[in-house]
């Protein structure tokens, strides 16, 4: 049975994550360790899940807590565990404990066969792909947009919450200017 734990960067658990991190997502997927860390323990939104099996860690999952929504930012298993259900294990684990509010999440747009799947994994937890011109914002100023869509849970509408969803995750998770700012 998977057990979800937030923890900060001092956990002893902690440099599982980072690794995890690093070999989950490419670095234009994800934020240096100093901001990381920072967020993990200073940044109330922000939770940073522990997925243990026991005592044995096996994966990741990060998310913000806002108003109306959560947005998970990334999820991840151990490498030598993907295929056995563990994913499915934590995203149901998370939903029976967190799902007080609507879920959000990034995935690529399904150019090739693993993002596809990856779409149809998140379907089969009851997300729905949102088909929208959606752009992640780079981590780093040296790095490009990625194109992007939502995938949301029941509660939300593209329609009515797109706009309000990807401005208040640009804003705060990757410290954009909002569009009137940049204007």
């Amino acid at each position: 049975m998977v057990t979800l734990t937030r923890i900060g960067s001092k956990d002893v658990h902690y440099n599982f994550v980072e690794e995890l991190l690093h070999t989950a997502f490419p670095e234009a997927e994800r934020r240096n360790d100093d901001e990381q860390r920072w967020n993990a323990d200073h940044e109330a939104r922000f939770h940073c899940l522990l997925a243990t099996d026991g005592q044995e860690p096996v994966g990741l999952l990060t998310y913000w807590d806002f108003d109306t929504f959560i947005y998970i930012e990334h999820l991840a298993t151990a490498p030598y565990l993907r295929g056995q259900g563990i994913g499915k294990e934590m995203v149901c684990t998370f939903f029976e404990e967190h799902l007080s509010k609507p879920v959000v999440l990034e995935v690529e747009v399904p150019t090739n066969e693993m993002s596809r799947r990856r779409i149809g994994f998140y379907e089969r937890c009851g997300l729905h792909l949102w088909e929208c011109d959606y752009r992640q914002p780079p981590y780093r100023n040296s790095d490009g947009w990625l194109p992007m869509y939502l995938m949301a849970s029941s509660g939300l509408s593209k329609e009515k919450d797109y706009q309000h969803i990807q401005n208040r995750i640009h804003q705060e998770v990757y410290r954009m200017p909002s569009l009137k700012e940049r204007q």
